[in-house]
């Protein structure tokens, strides 16, 4: 069973959760108040959007109202508690993601990937009105990629990001910014920051109306806040608190405060979860079973007290897991898997580094071998598998039933 996209209402918790008996939909899970979770989107729905052909994002909640994207014919479905779903957008092939509501205007502002034209499909940010539903009304175009529009707390102005072929996301993008005018089109857009060879990840604004962007301008995926248009770095580390874009709303951080910042960074292949201080930009861990080497934490999403995250290690499956801010403790809300394993048979990875080409560092994992049933012969040594992860944009998690192995990351 796989476990995503996780989101946050108050105190009410939603994942989208893929179902392998049931012939691999997702489904929208809702955590209720008594500790029981309750599917949302019912047989013959699969919350599955193909924007980008990857997905991701493919649903968002609002005052109880879960919105998704169905996967059968990627239309966009209303569907309120108690109630079945009801399809928002016409029965044509437009495929939407990463959608926000906008409250003020009574609509969703999401990415639209337009497959009614020929050749290329033509991508472009929408407005789908609440009321009447349609395929939306174009707010952004021109250029060929779109992702993660996102509209400030006091509903004037709307962040995103672009990038046009041939590039990747994680390549180069541009974060831009507009003004909604007095009809809710967006006016006076300005790119923010990012470029050709700088990408840009995750524009979120903060409670008190500041845009916060990761950027890797300087080779590592650092965090910044637009401080009059300028890009001001917030905690300047060796260190990445993004990632390579392959889906749509990954959340490697979110804000239990205007000063505090609950974030995920990897370092030397490990993850690590901390809090930020948006002032002094002090980083302080937040130590867990799914922090450090061959371990995950992501799909983060916070609130003022506690934050949800997904995570795994190399003896606990990935997990929906709750972590109270004041405390902190650990609850495990949903598992991937049911099935327990002996510790004696698994082995824990060590982080290795060696020198490898131009003067660079490489991280690895070493798996030792470990069978408490088999004894090798004397003097002979178990045989040693290595595999190198393709790269360049991702790296191996070994996390719990996989077979021991060693692998690396060449660099950062």
């Amino acid at each position: 069973m796989g476990l995503g996209e996780v989101q946050l209402e108050g105190d009410v918790i939603f994942w989208n959760e893929l179902r392998p008996r049931e012939q691999g939909r997702y489904v929208v899970v809702r955590l209720q108040a008594d500790g029981k979770t309750h599917d949302i989107t019912p047989p013959g729905f699969n919350a599955r959007t193909r924007v980008h052909e990857y997905g991701g994002a493919s649903y968002l909640v609002n005052n109880g109202t879960v919105y998704f994207s169905n996967y059968t014919d990627q239309r966009l479905y209303r569907q309120k508690l108690g109630s079945s779903p009801e399809a928002l957008t016409p029965p044509v092939d437009m495929r939407y993601a990463d959608g926000v509501v906008d409250r003020q205007r009574n609509r969703i502002v999401s990415v639209r990937e337009d497959h009614t034209v020929k050749g290329e499909a033509v991508n472009t940010i929408v407005a789908v009105d609440l009321a009447s539903g349609g395929p939306g009304e174009i707010l952004v175009s021109g250029n060929n990629f779109y992702s993660s529009p996102r509209i400030s707390p006091d509903g004037h102005q709307l962040a995103y990001l672009t990038w046009n072929h041939p590039n990747m996301p994680w390549d180069g993008t541009e974060l831009w910014v507009g003004t909604f005018d007095a009809d809710g089109k967006l006016a006076n857009s300005q790119r923010i920051a990012g470029g050709l060879r700088e990408s840009v990840f995750q524009p979120e604004w903060s409670p008190d109306n500041r845009l916060y962007f990761v950027s890797d301008r300087t080779g590592w995926w650092n965090l910044y806040r637009s401080n009059n248009g300028r890009a001001e770095p917030v905690c300047p580390l060796e260190a990445e608190f993004g990632g390579p874009q392959w889906v749509f709303r990954q959340s490697h951080y979110g804000f239990a405060s205007p000063r505090q910042i609950i974030c995920i960074y990897t370092m030397k292949g490990g993850t690590h979860l901390a809090r930020l201080d948006t002032v002094t930009g002090r980083l302080e861990e937040i130590l867990t079973p799914y922090s450090g080497g061959a371990r995950q934490i992501r799909d983060i999403a916070v609130g003022p007290d506690h934050a949800v995250f997904v995570g795994g290690s190399p003896t606990e499956a990935e997990s929906i897991v709750k972590i109270d801010l004041r405390t902190p403790k650990l609850t495990v809300l949903r598992r991937s898997r049911n099935v327990t394993v002996d510790n004696r048979y698994l082995s824990i990875p060590r982080h290795v580094e060696f020198q490898t080409t131009n003067g660079l560092t490489a991280h690895s994992f070493y798996y030792p071998a470990k069978n408490p049933d088999c004894t090798a012969p004397a003097g002979e040594k178990p045989p040693l598998i290595a595999i190198c992860h393709g790269g360049p944009t991702g790296q191996k998690h070994r996390l719990l039933f996989d077979i021991p192995f060693s692998t690396g990351r060449a660099g950062g």
